[in-house]
């Protein structure tokens, strides 16, 4: 049976065997096949937990691990699986300090484990953006005092924002950056922009545009003042791609 909850899935992860069927159901649906030859001629050795592939080649021998995100971790799958399912059933996102809690690691290896689990569940597109994210946008388009008089009377036909576009900047934190042409300033605009390029429950920061009140409802959502300050410790959008163009 499935686990329902979070105290389920810990004790259901704790069985080895457990972990072995589960992983074994999902990856191999119509059977196990070595993953380096993808042959189905395998035998189980049941004393190593583990498979070996009767065709001759190299790295004959295999388990569920290889192959996969968790092959190169000293972690058990009791632990991978367990995080995996916190993931998968918060629909409001999880943080690695919850992990490190849930689980008993630290908070730097379920960082690490949050991160790899996140890239594996990434869609073609590359997924959300997650851990911490800078966001900020800003009106692309020449100063009018640059132009000259007739260009000027031409493009510019209004004043502040009218005749500019607004470019949109997210940058993940020592990962990802994504920028794109939104159509306005408004809340309704840069809140649905957020909400499809940043994952629910990562930390986002932001300049003090009241057009994104209202984020802290599904982020940890950190405000820097520009009219004070810039830089508040860990709290600022200076790195973002806005503000290096």
């Amino acid at each position: 049976m499935e686990p329902r909850t979070l105290q389920e899935a810990i004790v259901y992860f704790a069985d080895p065997v457990n972990c072995r069927e589960y992983v074994v159901a999902r990856r191999w649906r119509n059977g196990v096949v070595c993953p380096r030859c993808e042959s189905d001629n395998v035998a189980f050795q049941e004393k190593y937990n583990r498979w070996q592939c009767n065709k001759r080649h190299d790295r004959r021998q295999f388990t569920v691990k290889t192959g996969t995100i968790f092959e190169d971790s000293p972690l058990g799958l009791d632990k991978w699986l367990t995080a995996m399912w916190m993931i998968a059933n918060d629909r409001n996102g999880i943080s690695s300090w919850e992990i490190h809690r849930a689980i008993g690691v630290t908070q730097k290896t379920a960082w690490f484990m949050l991160h790899r689990i996140r890239l594996a569940m990434q869609d073609e597109k590359g997924g959300k953006l997650s851990g911490e994210v800078e966001v900020d946008e800003s009106m692309i388009g020449g100063l009018s005092r640059f132009m000259h008089k007739d260009k000027r009377e031409r493009v510019i036909t209004g004043t502040g924002g009218k005749d500019k576009t607004v470019v949109m900047g997210f940058m993940e934190r020592g990962g990802r950056v994504r920028a794109k042409v939104v159509e306005s300033r408004t809340r309704k605009e840069l809140q649905k922009e957020v909400r499809e390029h940043v994952e629910a429950g990562a930390a986002i920061f932001t300049d003090e545009l009241l057009s994104y009140e209202g984020l802290d409802a599904d982020y940890q959502h950190a405000v820097i003042n520009h009219a004070v300050e810039y830089v508040n410790g860990n709290v600022h959008t200076r790195s973002s791609l806005i503000n290096s163009v």
